[in-house]
């Protein structure tokens, strides 16, 4: 197979090309302070509904809750225990004062602190996290407040499939990104070996 160095050297500047292109959409997740400088509590009356409205979640993403922990925790939780500010049945709970959350995934994430009255008191938080070719500053980030079978647990009903991929995506499931920045990855070092060989 013979190719010319000036085919090889395009496919090169090809493939720089597309993984900068794949980086550049992988490299540009943010860190979200939950709550901004007041972080995660019930002091100042933080209106976290506000404080997500003002700004886009994609994947890759992480939110930083910074709280007391002598005084909250954050307790992430399906779509119907986030309406009720119900914690008992939580999916993950996090009592560390300082926690990072991945947003892997598009999707919905719930959040709510579990000592009592905290979560009626507006200590909550519901993101809304878009793919990024639908991200956009002027979107709506207003949860939809409609009840949802809760996930299973014991004898209780399965879940829907829309509430089976909300908590999937809260549970970290391998986000499309990842797998395709694996993939193309996987097509350079097949390239690379091609040309060398």
């Amino acid at each position: 197979m013979g190719l010319s160095r000036e085919h090889v050297v395009c496919m090169i500047v090809i493939i720089i090309m597309a993984m900068g292109m794949f980086g550049e959409s992988l490299a540009s997740s943010s860190l979200h302070k939950v709550g901004g400088s007041a972080g995660w509590t019930t002091l100042g009356n933080v209106d976290y509904q506000k404080w997500t409205s003002s700004d886009v979640f994609t994947p890759g993403d992480s939110l930083l809750f910074v709280y007391n922990t002598q005084f909250h925790n954050v307790k992430q939780v399906s779509r119907r225990a986030f309406i009720s500010c119900n914690a008992t049945s939580a999916l993950a709970t996090y009592n560390s004062g300082s926690y990072t959350v991945a947003l892997k995934k598009p999707g919905h994430y719930y959040f709510l602190c579990g000592i009592p009255g905290h979560c009626q008191a507006g200590q909550k938080l519901h993101v809304l996290v878009v793919a990024t070719s639908t991200a956009s500053p002027s979107l709506s980030l207003s949860p939809d407040l409609s009840p949802v079978p809760s996930p299973s647990t014991g004898s209780s009903p399965s879940p829907s499939p829309a509430t089976a991929s909300e908590d999937s995506a809260q549970n970290g499931a391998i986000s499309f990104s990842l797998s395709l920045s694996t993939a193309m990855s996987g097509v350079v070092v097949f390239w690379v070996a091609l040309m060398l060989y």
